[in-house]
């Protein structure tokens, strides 16, 4: 075999492999600092240092791997900054889990010991989805990986830090926060999942202080009653009006608590009475502010109840002291009713804890004198969110902003620069050395002082990765390049927690946003538009679509660690049904073809198997296309010496499409429409190079009247269109348009020993007009022939069969099809065009088109017994299958019990299969109509 002929099957896997390990070894994905060329950076938004490649990753790193390429290609300075975050709470617990199954805890170890051993685990096992990322293609510059505690990143928090503080801007206070009780400290809002539960609404009576009579209060959390500091009621609510100002006395505590009118009471819902719990609700937590309720804290870190409770439930669990609270109630006769209730739970996303509303001393960053700035930017157009609809969310986040919650009551993490001396004096310093002197200065002499325990928020770090990852504080020459970055990708779900945040501390620190553009992606779902979940067994796992795996495999994976175990069953069936034999290899550019052709702006994504079974069959017709071209090129002349004049019909034809199809999928690249790009560029290779163009030129190629110089013209046209559309293509398939341009690259006169950093193709000037009157003509062309294979088909005529021809139109119409006839003849199997003034018989197919009206003569074309004989078979199966569906949707409970998508499924079935019964029974009396023909 030549160096330059390809094997007859692709096989992704060894190519993939092979290709990236080249690329890696070679450093082609570092910048070139140098030079005068524009700079082009995305910072990846970087993922946990815990975590796997899930299917969102995948989605946004083939988005941005696609901009990265082609802008590698345009010549521009190109940094794709990777790297990955501490994440401080799924680390430690990682950690912690380790050492509980060595029967130790973190506390046995101590602090530093184990900072040490979660380092450890970091260098041995925290790189999972680096690797994983390199298997999807990803082309960062691996040389600048950066984790987010290494010392030059955690040396800017502090700075960070410290600047925020002394300006005024963090501050440490007492507010109420999201408590995980399992791991014992503050979350965040997005790392609380909130899903709908089975629970109870108890109504409990609270008996007048001053006077006979009680109001009815509703409850899903009645232990909490025990640090209620007021009833509310809505100040129009008549039935309660007399009542406001008047004094409850709060059952079981002693104490007496207000009657206020408030608002946020809504008198539809139960009696219309509130209980007021400022210290274990955010929304009474508001209450109590406006009314300056005093805030009861019943809870201790792990919620037992604390002293603040009555001493008979003191040292209980929250859910130990419900039951008794409850059962107190009842004694006395102030338990109204129980009614089941569904309603959100909030648990913690690692301990799956509930979350517990807690007061606690905190740190925090007021973040209003922040955010005006951040606003500022978007408004004047400095930073531009894809879509633009997603502005209207984030105007709205930032001007209700409240302060940022920074602190964490973990180990690991970056330690918050703050210590305290003898009598509880704060000092905050950025470098440890640094604060005894000023502690010293401070007492008059050496003291010992106390660093604060607590972490930084993850988010803390994250917000300074645009300008920590490229050496700020200092000026380095990286940071002077590449910032500000151009374009974030990242989901609509991280806009505050993290984009907002970003813009924050750029503005603050550097004077500059960010970045330029912020690309906001859908959520990616599965087929039917469910929301992948663990829970529902839809999990698609990206490395498992890349590389494949066996049934047993999956099913082992997809009940892993599953705690019910109907539910594990229900899961494992229903993946023995969907994959039977387990999910084929499909290889990478399968997948991120058919993440950037899902990837329609501001929608999220139905992934469906079927489209990425339909890319990898784009991968086999790419793969075939080449060994075409590259055995019917090679070794036939020198490209370079071709008498372009000499190009046909086809040959102009194909170069104009491939100049329009330049301009439509660097435009599509440029405005973010990646689902075009793919659209353009599959179109273009399939649809006509592929289809059409290649089936053309084969009478030139193969006929031996052809003159040479002709033949090599074609030859030089094959190679100039698959070279340059495998350039196009690149951005989304690296690896095997890789393979295939590094053997086409030199028969088409192409320099250069890798594709990434070819030229990428010039969308060029316009289409001349004698450019598109060919075109124009060989569209025609190709709507003669496709007319024609569709009369063949509807006939039933095999494809190989050649059959006569007859035609009627204009003298323009003719002149042009006997331009082409060669072609014709070929691509439609016809044994002979005759022009006629009406077809001479009745018995014939018609095909019409604007100018040209086609015959095919029927007699002896076909056995019209055993024609009828087939489509009566056909008609029978159909209408059995109609009639599955039809008493499928008259039964009323499977309407009321079936999703809606399904439902609808079923209805555009039955529409589908009343349209072919039609056609068939159409084509039946067709059949009995020329068959009487005498």
């Amino acid at each position: 075999m030549s160096e330059s002929e390809l094997p007859k099957v692709y096989h992704p896997a060894g190519v993939e492999k092979r290709l990236y390990q080249s690329w890696e070894d070679r450093n082609l994905f570092a910048p070139v600092l140098d030079g005068d060329r524009p700079s082009y950076c995305i910072m990846i938004p970087p993922p946990n240092v815990t975590g796997s490649l899930h299917m969102g990753h995948a989605f946004q790193d083939t988005i941005m791997d696609a901009l990265i390429r082609y802008h590698r290609m345009r010549g521009d300075r190109t940094l794709w900054q990777t790297g990955t975050d501490h994440a401080g709470i799924a680390t430690q617990m990682v950690v912690e889990r380790q050492l509980e199954g060595e029967g130790k805890t973190r506390h046995d170890l101590g602090r530093e010991a184990f900072e040490r051993r979660i380092w450890q685990w970091k260098e041995s096992s925290g790189g999972t989805i680096v690797q994983q990322l390199r298997r999807l293609g990803a082309s960062c510059d691996w040389s600048r990986e950066r984790f987010t505690m290494d010392r030059d990143l955690s040396h800017a928090v502090t700075e960070v830090f410290v600047h925020l503080y002394d300006k005024g801007l963090i501050y440490r206070g007492k507010r109420l926060v999201n408590w995980d009780p399992v791991l014992r400290t503050a979350v965040s809002d997005l790392e609380v999942l909130s899903e709908k539960e089975s629970g109870f609404l108890w109504h409990l009576r609270y008996p007048l202080a001053d006077g006979p009579g009680h109001l009815v209060v509703a409850t899903t959390r009645p232990e909490t009653m025990l640090g209620d500091t007021a009833v509310a009621v809505h100040p129009e609510d008549e039935r309660y009006s007399s009542l406001v100002g008047r004094q409850i006395m709060l059952p079981l505590t002693g104490r007496r608590i207000p009657i206020i009118a408030d608002t946020y009471v809504d008198p539809e819902f139960g009696s219309g009475c509130v209980k007021i719990t400022p210290g274990h609700d955010f929304n009474d937590h508001a209450v109590g502010e406006r009314h300056r309720l005093p805030v009861i804290n019943i809870f201790s870190p792990d919620a037992t109840l604390n002293d603040r409770a009555p001493a008979a439930y003191r040292g209980l669990d929250r859910y130990d002291a419900r039951k008794k609270v409850i059962a107190d109630l009842e004694a006395q006769g102030l338990l109204e009713k129980v009614e089941p209730h569904e309603l959100m739970v909030p648990r913690g996303d690692r301990s799956r804890a509930v979350i517990e509303p807690l007061l606690t001393d905190q740190w925090y960053v007021r973040v209003a004198p922040l955010a005006q700035k951040a606003i500022e930017v978007v408004e004047s157009g400095q930073i531009r969110f894809v879509p633009a609809n997603w502005e209207k969310t984030y105007f709205e986040w930032m001007r209700n902003i409240q302060d940022w919650c920074i602190s964490r009551q973990i180990w690991w993490g970056h330690r918050i620069p703050a210590w305290y001396g003898p009598d509880g004096q704060l000092f905050v310093c950025n470098c440890e050395e640094t604060v005894y002197e000023l502690a010293a200065e401070h007492y008059g002499e050496p003291v010992s002082l106390k660093r604060d325990p607590d972490v930084l928020d993850t988010w803390f770090s994250s917000a300074l990765w645009p300008f920590s990852t490229l050496g700020w504080p200092e000026s380095t020459r990286e940071l002077k390049t590449f910032y500000p970055t151009n374009v974030l990708v990242t989901g609509f779900d991280i806009i505050f927690f993290w984009v907002a945040r970003m813009i924050m501390m750029g503005m603050e620190f550097t004077n500059k946003v960010p970045f330029r553009d912020v690309y906001i992606t859908g959520l990616i779902r599965d087929a039917e538009g469910n929301k992948m979940s663990k829970s529902k067994g839809n999990i698609l796992d990206p490395l498992d679509l890349i590389d494949g795996i066996d049934l047993e495999s999956l099913v082992a994976k997809r009940t892993r660690d599953m705690m019910q175990p109907h539910l594990a069953k229900k899961i494992e069936q229903a993946t023995r049904k969907e994959f039977p034999e387990g999910i084929p290899a499909y290889g990478a550019d399968a997948l991120r073809f058919t993440m950037a052709s899902l990837a329609t702006q501001g929608r999220d994504i139905k992934f469906d198997l079927g489209r990425i079974e339909g890319y990898r069959n784009f991968c086999n017709k790419l793969w075939n296309a080449s060994r075409f071209v590259l055995m019917n090129t090679e070794g036939k002349g020198d490209g370079k010496q071709v008498d372009v004049t000499l190009r046909s019909a086809a040959d102009q034809w194909i170069l104009t499409k491939l100049k329009r199809v330049r301009g439509e999928v660097t435009r599509a690249i440029d405005e973010y429409r990646f689902n075009d790009y793919a659209h353009h560029i599959y179109q273009f290779l399939w649809g006509v190079f592929c289809d059409w163009y290649l089936e053309m030129v084969k009478p030139v190629l193969y006929g031996e009247e052809v003159a040479e110089g002709n033949k090599m013209a074609t030859r030089s046209t094959m190679l100039t269109v698959l070279e340059q559309s495998l350039r196009l293509l690149h951005p989304l398939m690296p690896f095997i348009t890789e393979e295939l341009w590094m053997r086409v690259a030199p028969l088409a006169g192409c320099g250069g020993d890798t594709i990434l950093l070819a030229a990428w193709p010039d969308a060029g000037e316009g289409v001349g007009a004698g450019e598109e009157a060919n075109e124009k003509e060989m569209d025609w062309l190709t709507r003669v022939v496709t007319t024609i294979r569709t009369m063949r088909a509807g006939l039933d005529v095999p494809p190989g069969k050649p059959l006569q021809m007859e035609v009627m139109g204009s003298d323009e119409a003719l002149a042009r099809l006997l331009r082409h006839e060669r072609i014709v003849m070929v691509l439609a199997r016809l044994e002979g065009i005759q022009r006629v003034e009406r077809a001479s018989g009745d018995d014939n197919a018609t095909g019409v088109l604007e100018d040209l009206s086609l015959f095919i003569p029927l007699r002896g074309l076909m056995d019209w017994e055993a024609e009828a004989a087939r489509l009566g078979k056909s008609l029978e199966k159909m209408v059995k299958d109609l009639e599955v569906v039809v008493k499928k949707l008259d039964n009323p409970s499977f309407l009321s019990r079936a999703k809606p998508e399904v439902v609808a499924k079923e209805r555009a079935k039955e529409g589908e299969y009343r349209e072919k019964i039609a056609g068939v029974e159409e084509a039946l009396r067709r059949l009995e109509r020329m068959r009487r023909v005498p």
